[in-house]
């Protein structure tokens, strides 16, 4: 897939990327993209590109007692980030994650998720980032994650 870096990453470019790159198994949590940030607001003092993402509840996604299951927040919260990425980037850009910190703080469970990307740095050889994760019934945190991407030559 070819860089666009003069060109906006709106989200039905980051659908179509979501579609296209990501592997099926991503597919299969039926994510959603419900913003894309990559211009900052005027008067912004400590904005950050980012998305916001949502992995609707599925009985599939749960452990034992109808929680959440750990793999699938960190699943989300990584696809999270290289939209955030790519938005920052203003368009497809290969990379990889090479680090992936995720503290979790409170089950979520009969819930959608949220994930808040920000790219906190975006440089020529690596990004990183922080997801906040949400439980969409009460807003409240359910884990925040730290990420570093390496990018690759496109």
């Amino acid at each position: 897939m070819p860089s666009q870096p003069d060109t906006e990453f709106g989200i039905a470019e980051a659908r179509r990327v979501l579609g296209e790159v990501f592997a099926p198994w991503i597919q299969d949590l039926n994510l959603s993209i419900e913003r894309i940030e990559y211009t900052p607001p005027p008067e912004a003092q400590d904005w950050q590109p980012g998305a916001l993402l949502r992995m609707p509840f599925s009985e599939r996604l749960c452990r034992n007692g109808g929680v959440v299951c750990g793999q699938a927040l960190m699943a989300l919260a990584d696809t999270a980030m290289v939209i955030a990425n790519l938005a920052a980037n203003s368009g497809y850009r290969p990379m990889t994650t090479v680090d992936q910190t995720t503290h979790f703080m409170r089950a979520v469970s009969s819930s959608d998720v949220l994930a808040d990307a920000r790219v906190v740095r975006l440089g020529r050889t690596m990004s990183f980032g922080r997801v906040t994760l949400l439980s969409a019934a009460d807003n409240k945190q359910v884990a925040m994650v730290s990420s570093a991407f390496a990018m690759l030559p496109g």
